[in-house]
């Protein structure tokens, strides 16, 4: 409960902390319930759509879903963007490239990024049925966050961890949360209506397509941070959950 807690905490800015304080060291475990926090604000991106699609068009009521994710979280992975592409984009080698991340300022590359970040994903959730915007935005929050979280088995951390912006370094996660966090991401699929397809005897739901994409640019990811920075950040985490939740709105579009 304490790391579930402290994941709710970590992630959001709804007044979890309210309920107890936690151990420190819960917060190191924030990755493992990564997955889980996501049906929250996904969930209240999803609610806040529906209520204003009722009431004003469509192309507002999908800015207003988009605003409150980025509300319910405080911009966290939008921050990790914005810093990462400033870094990867404007540092030529390991210690110049975390300098700039840590900055608190933002870049050119940050600021391009984040535009052309926020105007992709206003298409791509525009140009799905209107009735599957709500499942759309849960199940690319949910799953992605499921995806990202695996970093920690990938690679170590960059910094020291008295170096990092919050002190914490992720650990990874214990195998009940491993479990939680697979049946989590992995579930969500089984809210996208599809068709069943068949490998041999095994029936295979036609929503794992989805997730190719972003498995995909998971990789990728994770071959960039090692050869950029030898490991991953905080923001590293922030800048892969929301290219990885891109791709799978990419994959959505399509189909």
């Amino acid at each position: 409960m304490n790391n579930l807690l402290a994941a709710l905490m970590f992630f959001t800015r709804l007044p979890f902390h309210r309920i107890k304080q936690v151990p420190a060291e819960s917060f190191s475990h924030v990755t493992g319930w990564w997955s889980v926090t996501g049906w929250l604000t996904g969930g209240l991106s999803a609610l806040t759509f529906y209520i204003f699609y009722r009431f004003v068009p469509l192309e507002i009521a999908v800015i207003m879903a988009m605003l409150s994710r980025v509300l319910i979280t405080g911009a966290l992975h939008e921050d990790g963007l914005a810093d990462f592409l400033d870094g990867f984009g404007g540092g030529n080698d390991k210690e110049n490239t975390l300098r700039i991340m840590k900055d608190s300022h933002i870049g050119t590359f940050g600021v391009i990024g984040l535009i052309f970040y926020f105007l992709l994903t206003f298409i791509l959730i525009i140009s799905t049925e209107v009735q599957y915007i709500p499942i759309l935005l849960i199940t690319s929050d949910v799953f992605c966050k499921c995806v990202s979280s695996h970093i920690v088995y990938f690679l170590p951390y960059a910094r020291p961890g008295t170096e990092s912006k919050n002190r914490t370094v992720y650990s990874r996660p214990t195998a009940l949360e491993e479990t939680l966090t697979l049946v989590s991401g992995f579930g969500v699929l089984l809210l996208i209506p599809s068709s069943i397809g068949y490998i041999g005897f095994i029936p295979v739901p036609f929503s794992l397509v989805f997730t190719i994409l972003p498995i995909g640019v998971f990789f990728l990811l994770v071959l960039l941070f090692k050869k950029k920075i030898g490991g991953y950040t905080g923001d590293c985490c922030g800048a892969m959950f929301l290219l990885t939740e891109l791709s799978f709105r990419l994959m959505q579009a399509f189909f």
